[in-house]
């Protein structure tokens, strides 16, 4: 078993970078360098294929895309968890165990996910053929990991449970290696590094990674010296939780016709049987990587709900809608009355006030 890598959460540049990230790419950088590379360009980390960690041949054509990604996707496994060993083999058991899952229980042609990330830092190759394609830089091949978005994204399964811990060392290094890789490749700004939620009503990648793309994002741009954007995101509500944006996704939930839910700001059983039923009713597909078969998600209100229900009203107007974005803006500090109208943007600004 190797050596359990330590974490130092003490930051250490202006940008906000931790000490993580400025080791993941200082020496890096430097390497990239030496090796000749163009600026804008970042070397490969050492990636193992499928050969190399043993993969089960795919039972069917693994389907390539004549197009690049749009995204690179951060998912968590959740199962099994925060182990402690890190060494190299269990990397390889773990591909082996969510190939194994996929194909078995799932019914995949193979591994949902292009790549995983363990917990000791190794990176292997998750579909067939997802390794050599990246290496080409024009096309890439189609997961299973992001419900509605499968020919847009190329994802990465992070092994671990992040809700309320902190992704080790080597993990975080390596992932930002890895992403830094994939965006030289494809040509992907820094806007379109993504978490799984950004896509799908669900946990993943777990809160504490998810709250750390923005340094992500930060990291990555540096290595490669090109824009760093932080895009805003639909939040995530879960059933427990109350204030503003369960009040206003009450209203929303209402106005798209299931006038049983309450208005109390409180994400009860009432407001989840009504997502649960827009989910059915508007027949929004199913997540789909590794951590989604390990937690229950149902009900929760997300990236795939909010676009469907936070139309354009003016605040203050006499619909469920409007009374919505009132709540949004009065919690904010600012007037309903004589506000404009407002956009899928406008609704972004005031639920991530």
């Amino acid at each position: 078993m190797a050596g359990k890598p330590g974490f130092d959460r003490r930051t250490a540049l202006k940008g906000g970078l931790t000490v993580t990230a400025v080791g993941a790419f200082g020496s890096w950088t430097a390497h990239a360098a030496n090796a000749g590379l163009a600026a804008g360009a970042a070397p490969e980390p050492t990636i193992y294929s499928t050969a190399a960690w043993g993969a089960r041949p795919p039972s069917g054509a693994i389907t390539i895309e004549n197009h690049k990604p749009t995204y690179i996707v951060v998912h968590h496994t959740v199962d099994p968890g925060n182990t402690d060993d890190f060494s190299k083999e269990r990397a390889f058991a773990i591909s082996k165990a969510i190939q194994n899952f996929h194909m078995d229980s799932r019914g995949w042609i193979d591994t949902g996910q292009q790549f995983t990330n363990s917990r000791g830092g190794y990176i292997t190759e998750g579909r067939h053929e997802s390794l050599k394609t990246l290496r080409g830089g024009t096309k890439h091949v189609q997961g299973a990991n992001v419900g509605g978005h499968n020919s847009q994204v190329i994802g990465i399964e992070n092994e671990g449970l992040y809700v309320d811990v902190d992704v080790p060392k080597a993990l975080w290094d390596s992932l930002v290696k890895l992403v830094a890789y994939m965006a030289s490749q494809y040509g992907i700004g820094t806007a379109n590094i993504k978490g799984h939620r950004d896509f799908n009503s669900t946990e993943c990648p777990g809160g504490v990674l998810y709250g750390r793309l923005p340094e992500l994002r930060t990291a990555v741009g540096n290595v490669l010296g090109t824009q760093i954007e932080q895009p805003l995101e639909w939040p995530l509500l879960k059933p427990g939780e109350t204030g503003p944006r369960v009040l206003a996704a009450q209203h929303l939930l209402r106005d798209s016709g299931a006038r049983n839910v309450p208005t109390d700001g409180v994400f009860g059983q009432s407001t989840k049987d009504a997502v649960t039923g827009l989910v059915a009713a508007r027949g929004i597909e199913a997540h789909q990587c590794t951590a989604s078969a390990h937690a229950d998600e149902t009900g929760f209100f997300g990236a795939d709900i909010w676009p469907l229900l936070a139309r354009p009203v003016k605040p203050g107007t006499d619909s469920e809608a409007a009374r919505a974005a009132a709540v949004l803006t009065d919690a904010a500090g600012a007037r309903s009355a004589g506000a404009t109208e407002l956009s899928t943007q406008a609704w972004k600004e005031l639920l991530n006030g």
